[in-house]
């Protein structure tokens, strides 16, 4: 389906402040960007730079007062995310370079600390896709959904105590849990086609084997805020956790007002 998607920030500055965006998706596995468009109210220089983790980023210094932010894009995305419930766990000693990085314990995802409720909820389960769905089931089962129970402060482990949280909070743990069987696993955020109610959203990825073992492995979309697997997503940014996500970073006194969300099917 071609989505047309967007998201409006409206700031106060109280003097010139450094800010780094990440708004902007590029074209990839899934999706593919048709067109875009990136207002600055009012202009603003902008330099723009491709981080660690293959995301794009505007660099920019706001000007004092009333600041608007507002980007669409029209994206082609799958209709379905991929599913592949006989893909392995790929061994440690055969998984890419750049792809270590995401067994390791991060600010919001404690692996050392979540390993027995990690072994609790796959039980037998195959080493693999299995054991990560069965994480993505039991948080979506056992960990209510409701908006104000957590704060930029709260990690895998408080969800785990707490079972509650969002989008955000569902996709830390879901990280931690994976990491803790040496499976990496990733943070994404982005457009969901439908979310209700619509607001960016977040979910994980895991790194998984092929079941025919004839090619690298690759990343399987796993979201535990739905019940059924639901395809119409369009990537913005990925990272180790939301530290590595965050949509707006400022560097000095800078509100963010209003913020505004839209997902919509595109016109034929």
């Amino acid at each position: 389906m071609r989505l047309d998607a967007g998201c409006e920030l409206l700031f106060e500055a109280g003097e010139p402040t450094p800010l780094i965006l990440m708004l902007r998706p590029r074209s990839g596995a899934g999706q593919w960007v048709v067109r875009e468009e990136y207002i600055l109210k009012p202009t603003t220089p902008v330099l723009e730079y491709t981080d660690s983790y293959g995301n794009l980023c505007q660099r920019l210094v706001t000007p004092k007062g009333a600041f608007r932010v507002c980007t669409t894009a029209c994206v082609e995305t799958a209709d379905t995310i991929d599913l592949e419930p006989e893909a392995p766990y790929v061994p440690v000693q055969h998984l890419p370079e750049n792809v270590l990085q995401f067994l390791l314990p991060s600010r919001y995802c404690e692996v050392d600390r979540l390993g027995d409720l990690a072994n609790e909820i796959v039980g037998d389960s195959t080493p693999g896709y299995a054991q990560v769905e069965s994480i993505r089931h039991w948080i979506h089962t056992h960990v209510a959904y409701e908006y104000g129970t957590s704060d930029a402060s709260t990690s895998a482990v408080d969800t785990a105590k707490a079972r509650v949280g969002v989008c955000r909070d569902f996709a830390h743990l879901g990280i931690a849990l994976c990491r803790s069987f040496s499976i990496p696993a990733r943070m994404v955020v982005g457009y969901l086609y439908q979310l209700d109610p619509m607001d960016l959203h977040a979910w994980f990825e895991a790194y998984l084997g092929n079941p025919d073992g004839t090619a690298e492995g690759r990343w399987f979309t796993f979201d535990a805020t739905q019940p059924e697997p639901r395809g119409n997503r369009i990537a913005i940014a990925y990272g180790r956790d939301a530290t590595d996500v965050a949509l707006a970073t400022q560097y000095g006194p800078l509100t963010l007002n209003e913020m505004h969300v839209w997902v919509n099917a595109a016109e034929s």
